[in-house]
């Protein structure tokens, strides 16, 4: 190809798309990408930032796969290069015709010829190709690793070495939500598909293999097809295991965890609590899941939200000062998912409306976003609130004593802990005088309790939550 091919097979592209779209969208989103090289019917063009490249795909791709069809013809593919901060690397992206991990084909014994093999199989198929349904940017590559998510990093990494053999089997990572529990447990199969290409790898939400299961019931003979299915996976990676409710639906994965986990197969799980704190599940289930390794991954801290921000920023090919950097971590300090978010946010504003990022458009973006989130109530915020209420110190609080004030307060503290912030019992438990999850646990019952019978404990917890929730809102 000559060096002016690819320009004028992207001046084409261009003259389509200008058919087909409003001039201020083709300004906006068409001129500033430059054509780079064209090899093949590959066409490999640049574009500002990983926002842009994102907004692009999910608003253009179609008109983008139209346009590149008409000048390359069926094969014609799209690469992107994003520009970087500067004396960076430059970072390629392929144009959504997926990079993501690809199992090999599996043999499915059907019960009929015409039956269905499995929850991601057309009918009448023997051999099939399953879909490991994960997400390539999740990957190991592309999480932050701190004090947070640090004991989780490293189990991770041991099973991607030798999955199924390790002593974290099952894997059970557990805690609130945007702390990266579904990054962490995706990033560990594709670490496993590239190691391991041969194994057969599935990622799937609780909440989807409840409703393949209930399908599965309500079909003759696929209830046979279904459990087959997932016995042929060598790791298993079910999120959010905490919506699988029901005890029929739990009596199947107790039948494909035992058969998985006796043949060396690698089981990982993700779930908003413990589980310890796991409702209306079976006790057989349950001991099960407690088997291997129970990772709790916490709130991040300032370091590492700071490291999270300048990584995306990173891969966006935005420069940022360290003010507005600094000012985004101090001021979003839940979770990662509110501060990718608002990053995002930033920097499509900034992008849109062509304006420099400084920290005053930053202040103004989190408070559309956040609001007074920043107030939210901790745990050292319940114990100064009840000790205030109760005239007591915090050693009080915290102290060994029985006197019916002290148990009270204490009491009160891990119910509100509890209630208004969604801590777990064992986290809680932690912070409140060193009590295990059994203590919490009675705690908040013993509270409610109280509540509904004892007009004047009710009052207390009720001034309480008055001083507290307007920290919250």
């Amino acid at each position: 190809m000559t060096q002016e091919k690819h320009i004028s097979v992207w001046n084409n592209c261009l003259n389509f798309i200008r058919q087909n779209i409003d001039p201020k969208q083709f300004n906006l989103w068409f001129m500033p990408i430059k054509p780079v090289s064209l090899v093949e019917s590959t066409l490999t063009v640049e574009v500002p930032s990983e926002f842009f490249r994102e907004y692009l795909e999910g608003a253009y791709l179609d008109l983008l796969k139209a346009s590149l069809k008409k000048e390359l013809g069926a094969a014609a593919r799209l690469v992107y290069v994003v520009t970087p901060v500067q004396k960076q690397q430059s970072l390629i992206y392929p144009a959504a015709h997926g990079s993501a991990p690809v199992n090999k084909t599996i043999s499915v014994e059907t019960f009929t010829k015409a039956g269905n093999p499995g929850p991601f199989v057309f009918p009448g198929i023997q051999r099939v190709q399953v879909n490991p349904q994960l997400n390539p940017v999740y990957c190991f590559e592309n999480l932050v690793v701190g004090e947070c998510n640090k004991m989780g990093f490293t189990a991770g990494e041991s099973i991607s070495d030798a999955p199924g053999k390790t002593a974290f089997n099952p894997l059970f990572l557990f805690g609130g939500p945007g702390l990266g529990k579904t990054h962490l447990a995706q990033a560990i199969g594709i670490a496993i598909k590239k190691k391991y290409p041969e194994l057969v790898v599935l990622y799937v939400p609780a909440n989807r293999f409840k409703t393949q299961y209930m399908d599965a019931v309500n079909v003759k003979n696929k209830l046979t097809d279904f459990l087959a299915f997932y016995m042929k996976m060598d790791v298993l990676i079910m999120d959010d295991i905490q919506d699988l409710v029901g005890p029929s639906t739990q009596n199947a994965f107790f039948n494909i965890f035992n058969h998985l986990h006796q043949s060396g197969k690698q089981l990982i799980f993700t779930s908003d609590r413990p589980p310890v704190e796991l409702e209306n599940f079976e006790a057989r289930l349950l001991s099960r899941l407690k088997w291997g390794l129970s990772v709790e991954l916490q709130k991040p801290d300032f370091n590492t939200r700071l490291e999270m921000l300048k990584a995306r920023a990173f891969r966006e090919g935005v420069k940022l000062n360290e003010d507005v950097l600094h000012f985004l971590a101090s001021r979003i300090k839940s979770n990662f998912r509110e501060l990718e978010g608002a990053l995002i946010s930033l920097i499509a504003n900034a992008t849109l409306a062509h304006k420099e990022i400084t920290v005053e458009l930053a202040e103004s973006i989190t408070e559309k976003i956040v609001g007074e989130q920043q107030n939210d109530i901790t745990i050292d915020k319940v114990q100064k609130v009840v000790c205030d209420y109760f005239n007591i110190t915090r050693d009080t609080l915290l102290s060994k004593s029985r006197k019916r004030q002290i148990v009270q307060a204490r009491q009160i503290a891990m119910y509100m802990s509890r209630s208004l912030i969604n801590c777990s019992l064992s986290t809680i438990g932690a912070e409140i005088g060193g009590k295990d999850h059994a203590t919490v646990l009675h705690a908040c019952t013993t509270v409610t309790d109280l509540m509904s019978t004892d007009k004047t404990f009710r009052q207390y917890v009720t001034d309480i939550e008055k001083m507290l929730v307007p920290v919250r809102r």
